[in-house]
């Protein structure tokens, strides 16, 4: 896609209702996909979905998180910003695929955790934390893949990963231009210049070496579309699969440790 959308413009994108989502993202790329509910303590959080999938006859564990398409699948997911038990479940199914040596899949797309004071009644803070603390050390391979909006600490409980790559229409960022905005000059009206100062794109962020991969869209993505960006995934994570298959655990441990400091 043309590089002359400005970051503003692609905040837009990443937005987008008509964006797909991480279950069209699953059906696309893999050959089936069992999803598993709850985190053995509180219920089920639609804003997180996750379970095994099967990618060339290789067994994975996929997690994502969920938006809906209307009013109605927003509600019930919670417009794609995660309650405690949501992390709670990712992490859940994290650990059990380091028991089984499935290699994690995550795809990230909120705006950021839910802060309504259930949420922090809950423990949101301590959710988020624990799955940083645990993602770091997991002896399997960790692939996230922002494919539209990648929001503050809510994104970030997903992306402790070996690698991290983004949608070339995503964004990833410590918070939302408004709110970078509201805080930097008490005017939300100025997000669009935010948007450019805070490098959030994906090819920004390559640049700085935040990520390690930009998919491409040569139009924005839809469901018209998505096959473009799926095949380009499935070979991706092949490739990813394959290049991990064979390391220790103390490699992956080791190797995702140093590409969080190095930042």
């Amino acid at each position: 896609m043309e590089n002359q959308l400005r970051a503003w413009d692609r905040v837009q994108i990443a937005r987008s209702a008509e964006r797909p989502t991480s279950l069209d993202y699953i059906r696309g790329v893999f050959d089936s996909f069992l999803e598993l509910h709850g985190d053995r303590a509180f219920r089920d959080d639609g804003a997180i979905i996750g379970g095994i999938g099967v990618i060339n006859g290789i067994s994975v564990t996929i997690i994502g998180q969920q938006k809906g398409r209307n009013i109605k699948e927003n509600i019930r997911r919670n417009f794609g910003m995660p309650y405690p038990e949501g992390y709670r479940k990712a992490l859940r199914l994290m650990k059990q695929a380091e028991k089984f040596h499935r290699p994690i899949i995550c795809f990230v797309d909120t705006p950021g955790a839910f802060c309504g004071m259930e949420a922090e009644e809950r423990g949101q803070g301590e959710a988020i934390a624990r799955n940083l603390f645990e993602m770091s050390s997991l002896k399997v391979p960790i692939l996230s893949v922002v494919i539209g909006e990648g929001g503050s600490g809510g994104a970030l409980a997903l992306a402790v990963a070996n690698e991290v790559w983004m949608l070339e229409n995503s964004t990833y960022s410590i918070l939302s231009p408004e709110g970078f905005a509201s805080i930097l000059w008490k005017d939300s009206k100025r997000s669009a210049e935010a948007a450019e100062i805070m490098k959030i794109t994906a090819d920004d962020l390559k640049h700085h070496g935040i990520i390690e991969k930009v998919i491409k869209e040569e139009e924005p993505v839809s469901l018209e579309n998505i096959d473009r960006v799926t095949d380009q995934m499935k070979q991706g994570i092949n490739d990813f699969i394959a290049a991990h298959k064979g390391k220790d655990v103390d490699t992956l441990v080791k190797e995702r440790y140093d590409r969080f400091r190095k930042m």
